[in-house]
């Protein structure tokens, strides 16, 4: 059955053009609430142990290793079962749930709610639509500061959301996407360091920075190439990112923010507020233009353009590994 982890091109291609056109299916249960239901309830349990840290540690690898293994064995199940039963089912639920695993036009229509309210001037609301899609704290942000926080959360999820989950789908088809969905959501859940999950989400947070790792990259890449198009700039991106690719905490957010930031000429990053405390973080780009609403469609035109580029450039290194294999 290792057929079901090789998914043809065409249903991953259909798959992005449904997550473009239509975003996430709302008809339908998402898979990501049942895992993150999972992570809750166990993380419930081992709490009612009250474990030592060391303990803690151990439990946390044991959560993600049930909580990784149990997605990918269930998609994969899921899959033969569709399999047994027709061929065309097969295929059916390949694309949905490559689809369900793409975040695309969710991230534009997410972030976009937040662009409405700044046309208007409506600063309250903005910063009310900004906290539902970001974890630093908006109550003081101005309309600068809230159109960085924007571009900053699109540039980082480009990756995590969209050139993250196609690299594993064209790697393992729908069960490596969804294991890679599982260790996202685990980071996104307990993957803190803090006191409360420093030992529960040490290898969560590990681990998501290690699958994250090649993904960030190229997606500063397709961002950089992307920047070729009129209205950005190619030579500044390339020249932000090879600059400022490592001013940030995680080994991998800077990349494409800093991608992102050179291709608009904008300057993200920063001192942010975060549960009501101040968090100094370095500066991502440099401030050749003042940000403005129109760099949150800017960016977004960037997710797109590079998704594009990136999808079609493995859809012709899997065409070359096929025609190479039936040549041997």
């Amino acid at each position: 059955m290792q057929y079901l982890l090789k998914t043809e091109t065409v249903y991953i291609l259909l798959a992005l053009m449904m997550d473009f056109l239509q975003g996430d299916p709302v008809w339908i249960y998402h898979p990501v609430r049942g895992i993150g239901l999972f992570i809750s309830n166990a993380e419930k349990r081992i709490r009612e142990r009250k474990a030592s840290p060391g303990r803690l540690r151990l439990w946390g690898l044991l959560l993600w290793i049930a909580t990784v293994s149990g997605t990918f064995l269930a998609v994969y199940g899921l899959l033969f079962i569709a399999a047994r039963i027709h061929p065309f089912l097969l295929i059916l639920l390949q694309i949905l749930l490559i689809w369900l695993g793409l975040a695309a036009r969710s991230l534009e229509r997410e972030s976009g709610k937040v662009m409405m309210p700044l046309q208007r001037d409506n600063l309250p609301e903005a910063r009310k639509r900004l906290s539902c899609i970001v974890g630093r704290d908006t109550e003081s942000l101005e309309r600068e500061s809230i159109i960085r926080a924007v571009v900053e959360t699109v540039a980082e999820n480009t990756s995590d959301g969209v050139i993250a989950p196609l690299f594993y789908a064209f790697l393992g088809g729908a069960p490596l996407l969804w294991a890679y969905k599982a260790v996202n959501t685990l980071d996104s859940m307990v993957g803190y360091k803090d006191e409360r999950y420093g030992d529960l989400g040490y290898v969560s947070a590990k681990m998501d920075d290690l699958m994250n790792y090649i993904p960030a990259r190229l997606t500063a890449l397709f961002l950089i190439l992307s920047s070729l198009l009129p209205g950005y700039s190619f030579r500044e991106s390339f020249h932000i990112w090879r600059r400022d690719r490592r001013n940030h905490k995680s080994p991998n957010s800077a990349h494409p923010e800093a991608a992102a930031a050179g291709a608009l000429g904008i300057q993200l990053g920063g001192d942010a507020i975060y549960a009501g405390k101040m968090v100094q973080k370095p500066f991502i780009g440099d401030e050749r233009n003042l940000p403005e609403v129109e760099d949150i469609r800017k960016v977004h035109r960037l997710m797109y353009s590079a998704t594009i580029l990136f999808a079609l450039t493995c859809s012709l290194i899997h065409a070359l590994i096929s025609k190479g294999g039936d040549l041997f």
